[in-house]
């Protein structure tokens, strides 16, 4: 069967009809924002993002069982948790799957940029189109929260992984987490598309049909973005899909309520402004704030207070 076509151009009645169809929602969401993906989230393929790749999977999988021969990134959108983890050693051969046409295509082709060994398919997660026992390794980062059944994505995630294969799913919003970084992003982008109309600061300002798009995205967005978990709660979906050996741990509290009001303030203002300097100064931020967490907050702080939740498990042996 051929995978549709990307459809980055949807018309007023499909977005309508995406308000009452998460999945339409989904494709249109992701359709619409492959092109553009990687620089709104500041996903790279270089050392930054192969370290925080490769840490985020090791904090919460370990790195016994590296290199992983064959596996499946689930909800894939540019690549960036395969294709960064391949380039770290944990993976030899990927495929990327995704509900959005546009998406997989950008993923290959980021992955053929980077020559490495990947194939593609458009896949619903709860119907994942590949045979039984397929791979050694399912990963997946921030797609849980977007698949409407989730018990049933898991089940699907283990009946095509092997016998003592893994999965590991990272990026997922906690509840109460989504709950402050909403609130904060929220009062950040009225802040600043605000004050961005006093005449002095009107050169950081959007042109507004900009900020509506992003406005109308943002509307959509709260479409796509289905779950926030409880740790717990996620754990035993797991187990009772039948995986064993399953463990959630969570990140980012300081480095979340940094990070969510300048993300963002990067969104509300214009790129040029966002100058070299200004990047290194949130990215280090970023990196000095999540040691403080996992040094020092983790120890201390109920782990339902993080930002992100990451799972793992493995499929019972044969």
């Amino acid at each position: 069967m051929t995978d549709p076509a990307p459809n980055p151009h949807a018309t007023e009645e499909e977005v309508k009809a995406a308000f009452a169809d998460p999945k339409l929602a989904n494709v249109l969401y992701h359709d619409w924002e492959a092109g553009t993906y990687d620089e709104k989230w500041s996903i790279s393929y270089d050392e930054r993002c192969i370290s925080y790749a490769t840490g985020v999977f090791n904090a919460v999988a370990g790195d016994d069982g590296q290199p992983y021969p064959t596996a499946m990134e689930l909800g894939s959108g540019t690549g960036f948790f395969l294709l960064n983890l391949m380039q770290g050693g944990v993976i030899k051969k990927g495929s990327v799957t995704d509900l959005s046409p546009g998406m997989v295509q950008v993923a290959l082709r980021n992955a053929e940029k980077l020559g490495l060994d990947v194939d593609g398919r458009v896949a619903d997660a709860e119907r994942i189109p590949y045979p039984d026992d397929s791979f050694d390794l399912v990963v997946g980062h921030a797609v849980l929260h977007h698949i409407p059944d989730v018990p049933a994505a898991f089940r699907e995630v283990l009946r095509v992984l092997k016998p003592g294969g893994r999965f590991v799913f990272a990026g997922e919003p906690t509840k109460i987490g989504d709950t402050y970084a909403r609130k904060l992003g929220q009062l950040t982008w009225f802040l600043t598309t605000n004050v961005t109309k006093l005449p002095v600061l009107r050169g950081w300002r959007r042109p507004q049909e900009e900020l509506d798009e992003s406005s109308r995205a943002a509307a959509l967005e709260a479409v796509v973005d289905i779950h926030t978990f409880d740790p717990a709660t996620l754990e035993r979906q797991a187990r009772d899909a039948g995986a064993q050996d399953v463990r959630a741990v969570t990140e980012e509290f300081a480095a979340a309520l940094a990070g969510w009001p300048i993300r963002t303030f990067e969104a509300a203002v214009p790129q040029e402004k966002l100058t070299l300097r200004w990047r290194l100064f949130a990215y280090r931020l970023w990196l000095r704030l999540s040691a403080l967490d996992k040094k020092l907050l983790s120890k201390v702080l109920p782990r339902e207070l993080f930002y992100n939740v990451m799972i793992t498990g493995t499929k019972r042996p044969s």
